[in-house]
């Protein structure tokens, strides 16, 4: 069972003059739900290397037990410090992929042709694909074989419009997670502001915010029969 897990590579939080980046507790819950499960993790970004973490998830207040076992796991953070080139990823390698969250994705990975080739080819072969929190925006152009959206017409979720607005990010990032996937004909539904939910519809598997990351990978896991 191998997992492609893809982080953003982008740190700019659009014009605010702060940092952003992955989500830490997007990657590291889901990374050991794969890992525990057996499974043999890959992890890529558009530029490899250390991917940005935002600095809002390393503060005390968004630490859980995977961020703590993360920053006890010397080869985790090896791992993670050392992501492959989106641009050498062949999906055929791989049984599933995962996107993790944070602000980050919504400029560099809902936009790169990298991701979303391999977003389509991973689709067209039948393979899970997953996203979180702000994640299901790397699925705006990604299309199906017949070339309609991906998410068109499947139950989906993602960062909700409430949950942006009480960051207060509403009119700094480059769209809205919740506003683009029903743009684009997702059935989009969420539950309260930080509260778990995901959704597996198909082989899209889509969870709101941080907290559903867990349920995101566990869903991921049982359509790979793990």
């Amino acid at each position: 069972m191998k997992i492609l897990m893809v982080l953003t590579s982008h740190d700019k939080l659009g014009d605010s003059g702060k940092k952003t980046g992955f989500w830490l507790e997007e990657f590291a819950a889901p990374y050991y739900v794969f890992l525990d499960a057996g499974a043999d993790v890959t992890l890529a970004s558009p530029k490899g290397g250390h991917p940005p973490l935002d600095p809002k998830s390393d503060e005390a207040d968004a630490q859980t037990d995977a961020t703590k076992r993360f920053r006890q796991d010397y080869d985790a953070q090896k791992t993670l410090a050392t992501t492959r080139k989106l641009i050498n990823i062949d999906a055929d390698r791989f049984d599933a992929v995962f996107y993790p969250g944070g602000h980050g994705p919504l400029w560099d990975l809902a936009e790169d042709e990298n991701s979303i080739a391999l977003i389509d080819d991973f689709y067209a072969d039948g393979k899970p694909v997953s996203a979180v929190c702000h994640a299901p925006g790397v699925l705006r152009h990604a299309r199906k074989p017949d070339g309609t959206p991906l998410v068109q017409g499947k139950r989906v979720t993602g960062f909700s419009n409430s949950e942006e607005d009480a960051v207060g990010l509403t009119k700094i990032v480059p769209f809205l997670v919740e506003d683009e996937l029903k743009k684009l004909g997702g059935e989009y539904s969420k539950e309260a502001d930080w509260k778990v939910y995901a959704i597996d519809d198909g082989h899209l598997i889509t969870g709101q915010n941080p907290a559903s990351s867990e349920a995101v990978a566990q869903l991921l896991l049982k359509k790979l029969g793990a």
